[in-house]
C-alpha cells in the first residue's frame, strides 16, 4: 500500500473493508438485535485492528530493511565516517574509518579522537574541534592533519568536519580519506 491516506480517509477505508468482510459472514436478519449490532461493531472493530496489524508488520519489515541497507552503505563506503561526542570521544565509526585508523570499529568505542592525531598537529587539531564544537565556525571545516595508527604508522588524511546536534547532544561528524603521497 504506497497510498499515502490522512488518518480519517485511511480509517473510513479500513472500516469499510472490514465491514464488507463482516457482512459477507453474519446474515442480514443478525444486525436487528441490539446484542447482534454489538457483537456486529466488535467484529468490524476487531478486523480493522488486524489489517492495521499487517500494515504495520509490512512497514516494519520495510524499515528494517532499509535500515540494513542504510547500515551496508554506511559501513562500506570508500570514506571513513566518524562521530565525535563534545568530549572528543568517537562515538561512531564505521568499517572504513576503523581500518584508517588501524582499530577494531568496536574497540573505539570512546577513544579520543586526539590519540590519532600526530603530536605535532594535536594543538592546531584541538583548536579547530573547540572551534566548531563552540559554534565559532559554523561552516564546514576541510583540514589536512597528519594521523597515527596503534603500529605507529604516520599518515596525511583529508578530513571533512561539521557540527551537528544530533537529538539534544552536540556531535561533530567527519568524513576522512587518506590522501596519497606522490
Amino acid at each position: 500500500m504506497n497510498q499515502k491516506w490522512d488518518g480519517i480517509e485511511r480509517r473510513k477505508s479500513l472500516r469499510e473493508k472490514a465491514e464488507a468482510m463482516v457482512a459477507s459472514i453474519s446474515p442480514e436478519e443478525m444486525r436487528t438485535n441490539p446484542a447482534e449490532m454489538l457483537l456486529h461493531e466488535l467484529l468490524v472493530h476487531k478486523i480493522e485492528l488486524e489489517m492495521q496489524n499487517e500494515e504495520l508488520q509490512r512497514n516494519h519489515t520495510a524499515l528494517a530493511e532499509a535500515r540494513d541497507r542504510y547500515r551496508d552503505l554506511y559501513d562500506f563506503a570508500p570514506a571513513g565516517y566518524i562521530v565525535l561526542d563534545s568530549a572528543e570521544r568517537i562515538a561512531e565509526i564505521n568499517l572504513t574509518g576503523a581500518a584508517l585508523l588501524g582499530i577494531a570499529p568496536d574497540a573505539s568505542a570512546k577513544l579520543p579522537f586526539s590519540a590519532f592525531v600526530a603530536l605535532e598537529h594535536r594543538e592546531r587539531w584541538s583548536l579547530q574541534f573547540r572551534n566548531m564544537m563552540d559554534l565559532i565556525a559554523t561552516e564546514k571545516l576541510a583540514l589536512a592533519l597528519t594521523l597515527t595508527r596503534p603500529d605507529r604508522i604516520l599518515f596525511t588524511a583529508h578530513l571533512d568536519c561539521q557540527y551537528r546536534e544530533l537529538g539534544e547532544a552536540p556531535a561533530l561528524l567527519i568524513s576522512i580519506t587518506e590522501m596519497v603521497q606522490s
